[in-house]
């Protein structure tokens, strides 16, 4: 993508009035971002979901040069700037309604990794909880997973912590932009984790990092993973949020469970009691809930070449996932030029002959891979 379009993507998501949807709707009549800022006032205002006052605040957008110092800002640091519906931009993430229309990134992980979990939890821990952190990791190491996490205080700092300690990818997400570390006593883990996962924000780099900031990040943490898993969690709190999020997202939450006299564990326990979240104990419950268990239950994984009786339409699917990874069944759809009804049916044909596995959020992938 050109500088001018970034620029004009980047721009659109500081115009007042205008969030993430209503970028959508705008790209959607006015074919570029560019094109949006010369549209008449009143063509906007006929596009649904703009009207009056936002079509305005378009009109007497005047914060370019902040824009400017920005992708100046990110071209010095070495930070990618990744806009919905671009390859690098994590698919999980762009198939949720309010997905943030820009990202900025710095890091070497893969944003669309093979299996991402996600771990939040109080920022207050007891022995118990931090236990629960450190047998999951442990129980992971083994396989290439990626774990994402907040960055904050408590059980986020544990969850990175331990996964850099074996060796494991780890993003986090940052509810502020990158001229702050928050809490700057994860400042030098910060940097660990840029080496060998990476930092994710849609905040620019001079936003602060205030408390109205971190519910937008909770749903960047529940949309880019596969799972949310939660550690201890009061009654309210980020928690909670994010797992709200994840479960309006059709994601799958697992959650520990805790003594009913426990004040921090009286989040976990409700989303369980409301069935908001599957039971686990151990590392291995996810693994096995989530089918990621072929090393635990000695699963030999399935020689792709041995498999010749296929369909005409169903080998093409395989040889696209083959290929590409995982896919959202929007994307199958389009690249092989099927109808969706069509599509559902290869999909299920290639699931009962145990060659593709459903993911959470209409996603496909080869099995045993």
């Amino acid at each position: 993508m050109g500088e001018v379009d970034l620029l004009a993507h980047m721009a659109l998501t500081q115009v007042p009035q205008i969030g993430d949807m209503q970028i959508a709707q705008l790209l959607k009549y006015c074919g570029s971002p560019a094109e949006v800022f010369k549209t008449s006032k009143r063509h906007l205002e006929q596009i649904p979901g703009i009207g009056e006052i936002r079509a305005a605040s378009i009109r007497s957008f005047h914060s370019m040069d902040k824009v400017k110092k920005e992708m100046e800002y990110v071209i010095k640091n070495h930070i990618q700037v990744l806009v919905k519906g671009m390859d690098e931009y994590p698919k999980r993430l762009e198939y949720c309604i309010d997905a943030p229309h820009v990202l900025y990134y710095k890091g070497n992980a893969n944003l669309n990794a093979h299996r991402t979990l996600s771990i939040v939890g109080t920022r207050a821990p007891t022995e118990y909880g931090r236990d629960r952190v450190v047998q999951l990791m442990d129980c992971l190491s083994l396989y290439d997973i990626t774990v994402i996490s907040g960055l904050a205080y408590g059980v986020d700092t544990i969850a990175h912590r331990e996964a850099l300690k074996h060796d494991l990818k780890t993003m986090a997400v940052l509810g502020h932009g990158f001229n702050f570390i928050y809490p700057h006593s994860n400042r030098q883990m910060a940097g660990e984790i840029i080496e060998k996962g990476g930092l994710l924000t849609e905040f620019m780099h001079t936003v602060k990092p205030d408390r109205q900031n971190f519910p937008r990040r909770n749903r960047i943490v529940a949309g880019i993973s596969d799972v949310v898993i939660v550690v201890e969690s009061g009654e309210k709190g980020g928690s909670l949020i994010t797992a709200d999020i994840a479960n309006s997202y059709n994601k799958d939450v697992l959650a520990y469970p805790g003594r009913a006299i426990d004040l921090q564990s009286m989040g976990c326990n409700q989303l369980i009691r409301l069935n908001r979240a599957n039971l686990i104990n151990t590392g291995e419950d996810v693994l096995r809930f989530m089918n990621w268990d072929d090393k635990i239950t000695g699963v030999k994984k399935i020689q792709r070449e041995l498999f010749v009786d296929l369909e005409e339409n169903e080998k093409k699917v395989y040889d696209l996932l083959n290929e590409q990874g995982h896919l959202h069944v929007d994307q199958i759809t389009s690249k092989l030029d099927l109808r969706p009804s069509q599509a559902s049916g290869i999909l299920l044909g290639l699931e009962m002959k145990n060659l593709l596995a459903s993911l959470p959020g209409n996603v496909y992938g080869l099995s045993g891979f």
